[in-house]
C-alpha cells in the first residue's frame, strides 16, 4: 500500500462518552463524592497532556481536594469500565463507521492503529465491533514507552511501513501534537455534538490539521 491511514480508537471509531468519559464521572465522584462535568473533561483534555484516563481522574480528584494513589485509582475505573468479566460501561460503546466503510478503505488504503489504550482494552471493543478488520500494525498504549502527545506510536508504524505515505486521525490536540511530531498529516474529527467543538477546531487548525471532519465516515471525502 502506498498510503496508510493510522487510526486513533476512542472518539474516532468508538463513541466513548458512556464508557470512558462515564468510567473518569464515577471514580472522581467516588473518591470526592464531586461530580465532574463533561465540559470539565473536554477542557482538561483540550490543556493537552490527559490523554490516559486514569492519569486525568486521579489529577481531577486532586484539584477536588483529594490525593489517590495511582493504582488506586486504576483498580476503581476499572471496576467501572470493565466490570466484571466485561460487564461494565465498556458495554455502552458504540461503532462510529458505517457499515462497509473500513473494508472500502481497506481496499485502497493500508488500515493502522495507533491508541492510547492498552491492548486488551482495544481488543474488547475490536471483536464485538470489527473481528474482520485488520490493522497492521496496531500500537497500543503497552507499545511504547511515551505516551501522546509523544510520537513513539507514529515513528513506529513509520519503521514498519518506511515507503508508505501515513496519515493521522485523531480527536484530541494530543492526537495533532502527536502527529506534527512524527511529520505525519493530521485529519482531526471534531463532532458536531462536542461541547467544546470551536475551541477544539480552533486547536486542530493551530496545529496544522489538512482536514477537520464531523466523524470518521466523511474521511473518503478528504482524502
Amino acid at each position: 500500500m502506498d498510503s496508510v491511514i493510522v487510526f486513533d480508537m476512542d472518539g474516532v471509531l468508538a463513541e466513548v462518552t458512556e464508557s470512558y468519559r462515564e468510567s473518569i464521572v464515577q471514580t472522581v465522584r467516588y473518591f470526592t463524592g464531586k461530580t465532574v462535568s463533561r465540559d470539565a473533561i473536554q477542557d482538561y483534555k483540550n490543556q493537552g497532556g490527559w490523554n490516559n484516563d486514569w492519569a486525568l481522574s486521579q489529577k481531577i480528584a486532586a484539584d477536588f481536594g483529594m490525593q489517590i494513589d495511582y493504582d488506586t485509582v486504576i483498580e476503581k475505573f476499572n471496576e467501572y469500565f470493565l466490570g466484571e468479566n466485561g460487564n461494565g460501561l465498556v458495554t455502552r460503546e458504540s461503532w462510529f463507521p458505517q457499515p462497509g466503510l473500513l473494508e472500502r478503505l481497506g481496499e485502497r488504503y493500508g488500515l493502522s492503529l495507533f491508541t492510547g489504550r492498552l491492548r486488551y482494552e482495544a481488543d474488547i471493543t475490536l471483536r464485538r465491533f470489527a473481528p474482520c478488520v485488520k490493522f497492521d500494525p496496531m500500537i497500543c498504549a503497552d507499545d511504547v514507552t511515551a505516551a501522546k502527545p509523544a510520537p513513539e506510536g507514529l515513528l513506529a508504524i513509520q519503521q514498519r511501513k518506511p515507503k508508505a505515505k501515513l496519515w493521522y486521525v485523531g480527536d484530541t490536540v494530543d492526537d495533532a501534537r502527536c502527529a506534527r511530531a512524527a511529520g505525519v498529516p493530521f485529519i482531526g474529527i471534531a463532532a458536531h455534538t462536542h461541547t467544546k467543538r470551536g475551541e477544539l477546531i480552533a486547536l486542530f487548525q493551530q496545529e496544522n490539521a489538512v482536514a477537520i471532519l464531523e466523524n470518521i465516515n466523511e474521511i473518503e471525502g478528504a482524502l
